[in-house]
């Protein structure tokens, strides 16, 4: 099989952190790896590297150190110059979404007479346009064109997506490949320190800052929570990197004299750190208008930290009852749930950490017996 890793090395190359995206991809090639070879689509060519060669790359993005870039730059590099080949039928994963908006990607899907299997990830640049950059919405249902249009199967990460995707095919008349819904597992997060990372009561916040994820709407709630209670109040920890359109947020948090002092933000945050930060918190925060999975959610539960979301289908269907759910714009809701969870031994807290008890994470090895599932109607499909 082919592994098509252009966008996990391109933010390999660019030093950037992995995002949910990313790890969903890195996961796939941990998996798979050891019977796939890679291909990388750079300067109008599909590179196809030889097999040896793909194993290098994948063992450097699986270690995702700095230092084996150039070793990364070179690998592609020979395989652009020196690699013409094709391969012979074939399955294709893309676990990343990358180039599916180019009408590009299906003709050479076509010409290499390839088996594309794609995971979609969720559709809410078209359900949701309003939070995603302009033009995002175009490019999605481009991206959708090319999966309905030469995908052989669709991998989906939760029952919600898939409902979405039923919607938006039966909308427009269009027939769906074998499609499979497969849970993620939570990332592999080494154990928590157990000295904890701020002494004072906190809350964490996790995910990339952008306007979906309604950080705007916890920063109003903290600015309150501090003029109420001064010192005593808790710390708001922002674990993410700043994206894009969330300059509301970027204000408060740089020039908001009110919260200083009583917001921590965490650009860069590596594994181990993430995880001392989420097991010794009040709970994790979770506001977002509309999510594909959630995968915070899972994390912070499988570490036993309990979650104050938002009331969204796909959140029920992961953790079922356990977190306190709340409408994403229930400023008042929210600021009375914090103040609730804020004493470690409060009624609400200890419910939820009752509730939690009977959780059980989805594991990676669930995920892949459902693809494995799929991939072999793919092949029967075709023999």
């Amino acid at each position: 099989m082919l592994i098509d890793v252009t966008r996990l090395a391109d933010r390999y190359l660019q030093g950037r952190l992995p995002t949910g995206v990313d790890r969903v991809s890195l996961a796939y090639l941990d998996h798979f790896g050891e019977k796939a070879r890679a291909l990388v689509r750079f300067g109008g060519r599909w590179i196809e590297l030889p097999f040896s060669d793909s194993q290098r790359l994948f063992s450097a993005l699986l270690g995702g150190q700095a230092s084996a870039s150039s070793f990364v730059r070179w690998l592609v590099a020979r395989a652009y110059a020196t690699s013409w080949r094709q391969s012979p039928a074939t399955v294709l994963f893309n676990t990343g979404h990358s180039g599916l908006d180019s009408d590009d990607y299906a003709i050479r899907v076509r010409e290499r007479g390839l088996h594309p299997v794609f995971f979609l990830h969720d559709l809410i640049p078209i359900s949701h346009p309003e939070y995603c950059r302009a033009g995002e919405a175009e490019r999605h249902h481009r991206r959708l064109d090319t999966m309905l249009s030469v995908g052989r199967g669709l991998v989906v990460n939760s029952r919600a997506t898939l409902y979405d995707l039923e919607a938006y095919a039966g909308a427009r008349q269009l027939a769906l490949p074998p499609c499979a819904v497969a849970p993620l597992a939570p990332g592999s997060l080494p154990a928590p320190s157990r000295g904890r990372p701020l002494e004072k009561p906190y809350f964490v916040v996790l995910g990339t800052i952008e306007p979906r994820k309604n950080h705007l709407l916890l920063l109003h709630v903290w600015r309150q929570i501090v003029a109420e209670l001064g010192e005593a109040a808790p710390q708001l920890v922002v674990i993410g990197q700043r994206g894009w359109e969330c300059e509301q947020v970027v204000d408060l948090l740089d020039r908001c004299t009110a919260l200083q002092g009583h917001v921590t933000e965490l650009p860069r945050c590596g594994d181990q750190e993430l995880a001392t930060w989420l097991a010794h918190a009040q709970a994790l925060l979770f506001p977002s208008f509309t999510e594909g999975f959630g995968m915070p959610l899972v994390e912070a539960l499988t570490l036993g930290v309990p979650v104050i979301a938002s009331d969204l289908p796909v959140f029920r269907e992961v953790a079922g009852g356990i977190p306190d759910y709340l409408d994403p714009i229930d400023g008042l809701g929210w600021y009375q749930r914090v103040l609730g969870y804020l004493a470690v031994g409060g009624p609400m807290r200890c419910a939820q950490r009752v509730r939690m008890e009977g959780f059980r994470a989805p594991t990676w090895g669930e995920h892949f017996t459902v693809v494995e599932s799929l991939l072999d109607r793919v092949g029967r499909g075709h023999t």
